[in-house]
């Protein structure tokens, strides 16, 4: 779930970014390190990593007391709440200092200096601040209205994951010996 949250934050800054930057000339310099961390101070790009991230989490977290609770009835709410806690603590943890640094040679391979400074305009202007203020909240409902979408695909994946488990069971318990007459 860790690895999905990461590439989905990732998804989303590099097709924001992506969309709204202009193409330039291939003679414009790439990006400097210190143009992208000024464009991420302008997007509040960590404050914004962690708003998603928290949306994110809450509907991963519902997502997973459905599933929980549908395959495992027998599981109590103090079970949960021990993994909903251990989640959190793990959450606390996260390095995002860390993946925007990681982030910012990727921003340099694919963006110019020309790029970032149209972003960087951007992003300083009302529609863009507007747009930063409102990603958040538009993520958090777009991921509501796919919803059912991700528990119907949940619960393929888990009758599969189950399916697979019991396969896998079967190869290794040899067969019961024939009984004979």
């Amino acid at each position: 779930m860790r690895l999905r949250i990461i590439a989905v934050l990732m998804f989303l800054c590099l097709f924001v970014t992506g969309v709204l930057a202009q193409q330039s000339p291939v003679t414009d310099p790439p990006a400097s390190k210190e143009d992208v961390q000024k464009l991420f101070d302008i997007m509040n790009l960590r404050q914004q990593m962690l708003l998603v991230m928290d949306s994110m989490v809450k509907q991963q977290t519902a997502l997973m007391h459905d599933t929980m609770k549908k395959r495992s009835p027998q599981i109590t709410d103090a079970e949960i709440q021990r993994l909903d806690h251990a989640m959190r603590e793990m959450l606390k943890e996260f390095p995002y200092g860390a993946m925007l640094d990681d982030m910012i040679p990727v921003y340099q391979k694919h963006l110019t200096r020309t790029d970032v400074a149209a972003m960087t305009t951007f992003y300083s202007s009302a529609t863009g601040q507007k747009l930063l203020r409102e990603m958040p909240a538009m993520t958090a409902e777009s991921m509501q209205a796919a919803y059912p979408t991700m528990q119907a695909h949940m619960e393929k994946v888990m009758n599969r994951v189950e399916a697979m488990a019991k396969e896998e069971q079967e190869k290794k318990t040899p067969p019961a010996p024939a009984e004979k007459n």
